[in-house]
């Protein structure tokens, strides 16, 4: 094996790694904001509002990553430079790139997922506890805030750990849209090199890393959030 290309593409794989970690972060936190409303109207209504949210996680957990990356960016990609005036707005330097189209789809993707998880923690809260809340004079937001919405984050916290480590292994398919992140920087090595096995050697050692981290990180969370009896 040879290794010596690797003091040359450090700052290129330093970088990817920075990138997948941007993907990973934005998604995981912006998803799970989206998640929340998403499993709560399916358990609560409206039922115009449950159908929708129901819709939209069959779609996202029925359809490939892959495919709904592609579709956002060679649709919406294809459809915003036709938009007067978009070019010279502060938005087309994101609009332009592959990152925000890889952001959004993975976003999306992890609400779609999470949204039907959150579904079955709400559910999952003993209707006892939310009755003796309602009877002590809390409002509906109340419930939510101080009963709810905290016994349900626990329920779903081991799930949550298990489908950040899987949002992290779908980032390479970010390449496939000129993001250069982890996966994608060590495709650029192998071109340039013509090393096949060290650079994906490489990555499958740093994503291993990256996984164990998620795995302490959450388990240390775990700990730290109490579980109510």
């Amino acid at each position: 094996m040879d290794f010596s290309w690797f003091p040359k593409y450090l700052p290129m794989i330093i970088e990817g790694i920075g990138l997948t970690l941007a993907l990973l972060v934005i998604s995981i936190f912006i998803g799970f904001l989206l998640a929340v409303p998403i499993g709560l109207v399916q358990v609560t209504g409206p039922r115009w509002l449950k159908w929708m949210a129901s819709g939209f996680c069959t779609v996202i957990r029925g359809t490939p990553l892959l495919v709904q990356l592609w579709l956002l960016y060679y649709g919406l990609g294809s459809f915003f430079p036709q938009i007067p005036g978009i070019r010279d707005s502060f938005m087309w330097p994101v609009l332009r790139e592959g990152f925000f189209y890889a952001a959004l789809a993975f976003t999306l993707s992890f609400a779609g997922y999470e949204g039907a998880i959150m579904k079955g923690a709400f559910l999952s809260v003993p209707k006892g506890e939310l009755e003796a809340a309602r009877a002590f004079g809390m409002s509906p937001w109340t419930v939510l805030r101080r009963i709810w919405l905290p016994r349900a984050f626990r329920i779903v916290l081991p799930t949550l750990g298990g489908e950040t480590i899987l949002q992290l292994k779908a980032t390479p398919l970010a390449a496939t849209v000129t993001v250069i992140e982890l996966y994608g920087a060590s495709y650029q090595i192998r071109q340039d090199t013509y090393r096949v096995y060290e650079p994906l050697l490489m990555v499958a050692v740093i994503y291993l890393a990256l996984t164990y981290c998620i795995t302490r990180l959450f388990n240390f969370i775990e700990r730290q959030v109490p579980q109510r009896r």
